[in-house]
């Protein structure tokens, strides 16, 4: 009977084995990487079939390519942070005060407005990063935090009346200008995120905090710069924002960290960032989130509807996705 248990024993053992080296599998590490890419196309199918092929015309291409812009920008700024096992909650009220900054600041001349946009965007991501180094806040509280203080400060600049641009910075909203900036932003982040040494360093924080402080990393000054380059990125992407609408109200920038963290996530990124966080997440995810919003407008679904569909599918997402076993509280 010992035996027949023992060798039952075995035989559970190494099946469980097996199934563990074939997860392991190089062969199925790259399906899995490749699975984004395929939830994109399949997606894009779906809708072109339920709407008739309207999602692949040329006008509702240009139109989700407007609401791409943005939040593909902003994403990228969150990426980072999310790389080193961080969140930022306050995405929407740093594009809503620096849209408010690069509209005042928008007479002085469009260099200027640019500047000042990514300037306000900085100062609040280096407030972020301060509170959350020098006290050791989990960045999603401290991130909370600042989303209510500067959505309450973006809604009292905006009490009277919406803050408007100079006319003529509507002038820039063409499609060649946007897909410009937009290419030229993400082909940097990419280059210094995969050709240099700080991809390594971000990942090395994300996967282990302690051991890449053993190893000599000084993680407090990198999670610190990290925070204040995510502002300076979406202050950029206050740029688009404003000349896209001319001016800004209280509810500038209203649910876009919310828009950034499901997009990573439809996009493939691990929550718990570290070694397996791939740039293509920002662009493949971003797609993936307007063609969902976009096709769910086509099928005339009531706003109750689209949030429980966007719903199930994210949680779907992060079901199938998740990596439990580097999954660690956000720090």
């Amino acid at each position: 009977m010992r035996v027949q248990d023992d060798n039952e024993n075995a035989g559970g053992t190494s099946g469980i084995s097996g199934i563990k080296s074939w997860l392991e599998h190089p062969a199925f590490q790259a399906f899995q990487a490749s699975l984004p890419f395929i939830g994109l196309i399949v997606i894009v199918a779906v809708f072109a079939h339920l709407t008739n092929m309207r999602i692949v015309r040329p006008a509702s291409i240009n139109l989700m390519l407007r609401q791409v812009y943005v939040l593909m920008i902003a994403s990228t700024g969150v990426f980072l942070i999310m790389t080193v096992g961080g969140l930022d909650l306050s995405q929407g009220s740093i594009l809503g005060l620096s849209s408010i900054a690069v509209s005042y600041f928008s007479f002085y001349g469009i260099p200027v407005a640019v500047a000042a946009g990514m300037a306000a965007g900085g100062l609040i991501g280096a407030f972020n990063g301060f509170f959350h180094v020098k006290f050791k806040i989990p960045s999603f509280i401290v991130t909370i935090c600042a989303m209510f203080l500067f959505r309450g400060l973006c809604a009292y600049l905006t009490t009277n009346a919406p803050v408007a641009a100079v006319m003529r910075i509507t002038d820039l909203n063409v499609t060649w200008f946007k897909v410009t900036l937009t290419v030229s932003l993400l082909l940097t982040v990419f280059l210094i995120f995969r050709f240099t040494k700080l991809g390594i360093v971000l990942k090395a924080i994300g996967a282990g905090e302690k051991a890449a402080r053993f190893s000599g990393i000084r993680t407090d000054l990198v999670k610190f710069l990290v925070f204040t380059a995510a502002g300076l990125i979406t202050g950029f992407a206050a740029f688009l924002n404003v000349i896209n609408v001319g001016s800004i109200t209280a509810t500038a920038g209203n649910q876009l960290e919310t828009q950034i963290l499901i997009a990573l996530v439809l996009g493939g990124f691990p929550i718990s960032g570290g070694a397996k966080a791939r740039f293509s997440s920002i662009v493949v995810g971003t797609l993936i989130f307007c063609v969902l919003n976009n096709g769910l407008v086509m099928l005339r679904f009531n706003t109750a509807w689209q949030q429980m569909i966007r719903g199930l599918v994210f949680i779907a997402v992060v079901a199938l996705t998740i990596d439990r076993k580097s999954l660690q509280v956000i720090k």
